[in-house]
């Protein structure tokens, strides 16, 4: 073997490498903007670019020292770095959440561990002014050997933290050999259990710093925040003892502090009358340290956050966190994500209203978080901890409460395993403690909790006082021992039902509460950010919270014929051990297009918020939900009054005035027409300049129903209340069928089923498969669980059923009465149906059902009728909520109007197909072929889908780019469907989203038209 087996040696983790220290790009003056453009400094040569490579199946086929100083590596492949190699098609992808993929035999790992051999020559040129050359890998998955001119520099592990090398002594003048062996597995993997791929490489930038040999290794800035100033300390550790003239800047470029370093390296400067930092105002000052030889440039943010009254506060302010979860993703490109990408990003949260952002679960790349200083993110700094997998050992006893007791053994409380625990939370402290925008350090994730743990907590208070800690994982241990929580900050907890919150904050409280995951957004959904949003601001021990996650897992390959992005998750690579599309959770799509479940976040954290409106004497109270911006300054309000769906007033309101966490209370009379559907909706428009955002940016809206004397929609009463064409229908029976002929439709009904089985109306077929009652939808990735029980009762394989048909005619038209049922194979009567079916001399079609559900069956996932019309019926109009999908839980970003699109584009393309698509509250619905058409209305509001596909098909395929179109328009006209919720990974559905009636009774009319 060509290399000491450090990979397997817990004592071992790093090799050669210099001490951890803050993040920062020097020059040899001062060089402002390099945050997002460091490779403008002079002293940084960046490395990356084509490489050779070579994989290797084993660590055992590495036989050749292949890091020799002109070895012929004329046979080696070329390789992108940054990059991983499984997207340059070796190895394979393989996706898993909890579960290791390899032995739990720690510390020791699959014995044949493939390897990346990386060789790259460089031009090198000595600065007589910066001698010194320190090489430096931001991320190595998992951990890699280093070679310089074929002499060994040294090792690391540790994939999402920087490791610096000092080569100055062995790098030539001129042409350099730079040459890394990368393994896949080392004893660290144990703690690199993340939920997401795994993926081997060079994937973040490798470059040089080239620096004197007086100067600055490393400084930590802390900032004391009184009313009227702020004092600045630096604490500056030397390679070498060098004068250095510090100055602070404001954002104008003023000074507003100066001095020079002590021998000590200790200085303290005063900030008079500072401008603080936050997420609405990210305010930065700039901090140059001036060497004779070397200029860093530094951003700072004055902010405190503190912990009063088990309340978290900021600035003075109490604080919500807005938050969510992130992981690197892309499809392209896997986890190396550029400036470009993680701005991107940023746009979006901002876009959408998110303040803060947790860095799941490993440090990110360190300029995002100068980045996040710049846009104005509070962060939660993760470090690179996760041991899921001893959770999923063996155990005889299976149960969820022995395994979490029994969690904690094997990792989290075995002090074999401190060293490495410890480490990697050391190096992100050491590496980020300057970022403004960290507010938070974290632990880890689901690692469980035990001595490990406390020494890094420990250590991390001692180190930095000034910010909070918080770990979720503390709560899974074994409850025998007593350990220490002293150092623990939050009580932070994933996916907790409401009454849990409820519980802890009536029972305990004794620590601020924190949703560190919450609202799972896999597929559709999530269903329950409202909910969450009012236990978050009905008390304020609750200081928020970050939803699970940002954006979908998958890999893109290539495009299908229906020119669909094939994307890949867990098992479509081959592999044995995955987790399917559990990694297809976020609330964008791998591409960054926003899932409606971002849309409905959006507008549930919207800036504002209507309290009440009394409409008759126009007083109006609007709530500030900001923490330190004045509505006044913030957005601009406009209104629109609607009618049936139709703007009939609109303008802005005068200057509205509230301060942070208060309210507003506006004169604002409307002159209400006395009939018809009257909304009021009120629009926020971003008002002040802000990073990211452009200046009337819409940042959510409030939408209120205004009460008037006939409060219908006028267009559905018209359809309701058409004029009758008297004329004759003719009946005819035999023992299938009933067939209704008049002068323009004929209608033929199935006796065994009590439904239409044939429809046309004009000399033109309106269906082409026969009507259904149905009270199945194709499962959501939330109905993983439920849909257990749905299938047991066998409601995927439901059919109707006749027991008795009554024909009765009289010179107006027909009524056919019947008495039917919902069944299934094994299983006994589903629902009891009596139906009442009313067809008028027009062809219009009034339905009455009444259906009584047997109480041992599960709640139904739905219940309508399907019609699979014709396929050139393919517009569609409708009164409801739109324009995106809505549901009973899932519609704050929706409102009430009247929205024309194809049906076409009112699919919603998950990668895992599902459910999708439903319009909520919904009055009526026309479908036609631009001629002729049918209207669905109601009385009362009803939710319907519009579909080029079935549900069977969008449960049959397993990729969107899978989906073959139905023959038909396939439209389902639903009394209810049951809520989204999350609880793919998150509590039941609420009982009050349920569809849990026993008894209910649905009434709807058909009515087929011609136009003109």
């Amino acid at each position: 073997m060509l290399v000491p087996r450090f990979y397997e040696d817990l004592n071992v983790l790093h090799d050669k490498t210099m001490p951890a220290r803050t993040y920062y790009i020097p020059a040899s003056v001062r060089m402002n903007d390099l945050v997002e453009h460091r490779e403008r400094s002079d002293r940084f040569l960046l490395l990356n670019g084509e490489w050779k490579f070579q994989y290797y199946n084993s660590i055992y086929d590495v036989t050749e020292s292949f890091y020799e100083k002109g070895y012929d590596v004329s046979g080696f492949d070329q390789v992108t770095v940054p990059g991983v190699w499984q997207m340059d098609g070796y190895d394979t992808h393989q996706y898993t959440n909890i579960r290791y993929p390899f032995p739990f035999d720690p510390p020791y790992v699959p014995q044949d561990i493939p390897c990346g051999a990386y060789v790259h020559n460089f031009e090198y040129h000595r600065e007589k002014k910066a001698s010194k050359a320190f090489l430096n890998f931001e991320g190595v998955d998992s951990c890699f050997y280093v070679w310089v001119n074929g002499a060994y520099a040294g090792y690391s592990q540790v994939p999402h933290a920087t490791s610096e090398f000092d080569v100055t002594d062995l790098l030539n003048e001129g042409e350099n050999t730079l040459a890394v062996l990368v393994l896949k597995w080392c004893d660290g993997s144990y703690l690199e259990d993340q939920d997401k791929f795994r993926m081997s490489g060079i994937f973040r930038d490798v470059y040089l710093l080239k620096r004197p040999e007086k100067t600055i290794r490393d400084y930590y800035i802390t900032t004391d925040v009184e009313k009227d100033s702020v004092v600045v300390k630096l604490d500056m550790h030397f390679a070498e003892p060098v004068e250095t003239k510090v100055t602070i800047e404001d954002k104008y470029g003023a000074v507003v502090a100066r001095g020079e370093t002590a021998e000590n390296g200790v200085l303290e400067l005063t900030v008079l009358n500072p401008v603080l930092w936050n997420a609405e105002n990210p305010y930065l000052y700039q901090v140059i340290l001036t060497m004779p030889d070397e200029v860093i440039v530094d951003q700072i943010g004055f902010r405190t956050i503190e912990i009063k009254d088990k309340v978290v506060y900021f600035n003075g302010e109490k604080i919500k966190f807005r938050g969510v979860n992130r992981h690197d993703s892309d499809p392209e490109t896997g986890f190396v994500i550029n400036v470009q990408q993680i701005k991107k990003d940023l746009i979006l949260m901002k876009q959408h209203n998110f303040n803060a952002i947790r860095s799941s679960h490993y440090p990110n790349a360190p300029y995002f978080y100068q980045m996040c200083d710049k846009y104005g993110f509070m962060v939660i700094d993760e470090a690179d901890i996760e041991a899921h997998g001893p959770f999923m050992l063996y155990r005889k006893d299976d149960t969820d409460r022995n395994r979490f007791y029994h969690w904690n053994e094997k990792i989290a409380d075995d002090p074999a395993w401190e060293k490495a625990i410890v480490d990697r939370v050391q190096l992100m402290v050491q590496r980020d403690k300057n970022r403004p925008s960290i507010v938070m350090w974290s632990m880890g994730n689901e690692s469980a909790y035990g001595c490990n743990f406390e020494k890094a907590l420990a250590w991390t208070k001692k180190f930095d006082p000034d910010r909070i800690t918080q770990y979720e994982s503390a709560r899974y241990r074994n409850y025998d021992i007593t350990y220490d929580y002293d150092n623990l900050d939050l009580y932070s907890r994933m996916y907790p039902p409401l009454q849990e919150i409820e519980d802890y904050l009536k029972n305990d409280g004794s620590k601020p509460f924190l949703l560190v995951e919450y609202c799972h957004s896999m597929g559709n959904g999530p269903g329950d950010f409202e909910d969450y949003f009012q236990m978050i601001h009905k008390d304020d021990r609750m200081c928020g919270g970050f939803v699970w996650e940002w954006c979908d897992h998958a890999i893109a390959h290539g495009t299908a014929e229906n020119g669909k992005t094939r994307y890949y998750y867990g098992g479509d690579h081959g592999e044995t051990i995955h987790d399917g599309n559990f990694c297809v959770d976020g609330l964008v799509y791998p591409d960054r297009t926003p899932h409606t479940g971002l849309l409905e976040y959006k507008n549930v954290y919207r800036p504002v918020r209507i309290v009440s409106y009394d409409q008759e004497n126009g007083q109006m109270v609007l709530h500030n939900y900001m923490d330190f911006d004045d509505l006044k300054d913030y957005v601009d309000i406009f209104y629109e009054m609607t009618q049936d769906g139709l703007t009939v007033e609109k303008g802005k309101l005068a200057n509205v005035v509230a301060s942070p966490h208060s309210d507003a209370k506006v004169e604002f009379k409307l002159q209400v027409p006395n009939t018809g559907k009257i909304y009021l909706k009120l629009i926020y428009r971003l008002k002040k300049e802000m990073p990211l955002l452009e200046h009337g940016y819409e940042l959510g809206f409030d939408e209120i129903k205004l009460a008037n004397e006939d409060d219908r929609n006028r267009q559905a009463v018209k359809w309701l209340e058409q004029e009758k064409v008297i004329g004759t229908i003719a009946v005819k029976e035999n023992d299938k069928q009933i067939v209704l002929q008049a002068k323009d439709f004929t209608y033929v009904l199935d006796k065994r089923t009590g439904l239409f089985e044939n429809m046309q109306f004009a000399g033109r077929s309106y269906i082409n498969h026969p009507m259904e009652l149905n009270i199945w939808r194709a499962p959501t990735d939330n109905d993983m669980y439920i849909k257990l029980e749905w299938k047991k009762a066998h409601y995927d394989a439901a059919y109707t059923r006749a027991y008795r048909i009554e024909v009765l005619q009289n010179k107006h038209g027909v009524l056919i009465m019947e008495h039917l049922a919902v069944v299934a194979d094994t299983v006994q009567k589903i629902l009891d149906v009596e139906m009442t079916w009313k067809i008028n001399e027009d062809g219009k079609i009034e339905a009455v059902i009444e259906a009584v559900k047997d109480k041992e069956f599960p709640d139904l996932p739905r219940f309508g009728i399907r019609m699979f019309l014709n396929k050139k019926m393919d517009e569609i109009t409708y009164f409801g909520m739109g324009p995106q999908e809505s549901y009973r839980d899932k519609h704050q970003a929706s409102c009430h109007g009247l929205f024309r699109s194809k049906v076409a584009q009112m699919h919603e393309d998950y990668i895992r197909p599902q459910e999708n698509g439903s319009h909520y509250d919904c009055d009526y619905v026309e479908l036609t072929n631009g001629q002729c058409g049918i209207v669905a209305v109601s009385k009362n509001p009803f939710s319907f889908n519009a579909s080029v596909y079935t549900q069977e098909e969008l449960e049959r395929v397993s990729h969107n780019y899978e989906l073959k179109e139905s023959d038909s328009t396939v439209f389902c006209m639903d009394y209810a469907m049951n809520g989204i919720g999350s609880n793919s990974c998150g509590p039941d559905i609420m009982d009050k989203y349920r569809f849990d009636e026993e008894s209910f009774q649905f009434q709807f009319e058909l009515i087929p038209f011609v136009k003109g």
